[in-house]
């Protein structure tokens, strides 16, 4: 039986995760972001944490494995590869996630999204492990994203809406690491990367919560 989650546990999670947000924006913004480290990472535990309150097993895991990857990528700050090879668990946990709500594979478009990606970081000289492993990876976040969007339902549109807050963080990741260190759209890319970032894994948690399209 899916027990509802009580509106005033609800609250406090997101407005804990709304004063983590705005701590570690005014470290970023002010050019601190070193000391943002801790709070973000804090904030994706926290998703974890409120992600076992709901119906969905799968979440739990993915976000589970989402702050295995941060440990690497953002605590850390190496293991690119291991934190990529995780984070591409992660949209294999998520397309489980997607079939058994009915949507469909879509090897075609994951396989094309893929190929195209990886054809793109050759045709760019960029060619790497962990750039491969990148490409791979956003291609199947693409693909799950657009999958999502397929669905019906608050709870499923909320999953849509986070993975799409997620490309935006990729996106901004992307951009951070090949454009000119100190450049305005640097900057706005480094702060880009967890302006979206957070805001998609606290929607990624609330989709676990019990909904009207868990009882079909």
């Amino acid at each position: 039986m899916n027990r509802p989650v009580p509106p005033a546990l609800r609250a406090a999670f997101l407005s804990a995760e709304g004063v983590i947000y705005a701590l570690f924006l005014a470290l970023d913004l002010t050019g601190r972001g070193g000391q943002s480290v801790p709070l973000k990472y804090a904030g994706i535990l926290l998703c974890l944490a409120f992600s076992l309150l709901g119906a969905d097993r799968l979440v739990p895991l993915a976000l589970a494995l989402t702050a295995g990857a941060d440990w690497f990528l953002l605590v850390r700050n190496d293991r690119y590869l291991l934190g990529i090879a995780l984070f591409l668990a992660v949209q294999t946990v998520y397309l489980l996630r997607l079939r058994r709500a009915g949507a469909d594979c879509a090897w075609p478009l994951r396989s094309a999204l893929a190929l195209a990606l990886g054809a793109g970081v050759y045709a760019l000289h960029m060619a790497s492990a962990v750039n491969l492993a990148a490409a791979l990876y956003f291609s199947q976040l693409a693909s799950n994203t657009l999958l999502a969007w397929t669905l019906k339902g608050a709870r499923r549109r909320a999953f849509a809406l986070g993975l799409t807050l997620f490309v935006g963080c990729d996106v901004c990741v992307g951009l951070f690491n090949v454009l000119p260190p100190g450049s305005p759209p640097y900057l706005a890319a480094s702060v880009g990367m967890w302006l979206f970032y957070l805001p998609s894994q606290v929607l990624i948690a609330l989709s676990a919560l019990p909904g009207k399209e868990d009882a079909k």
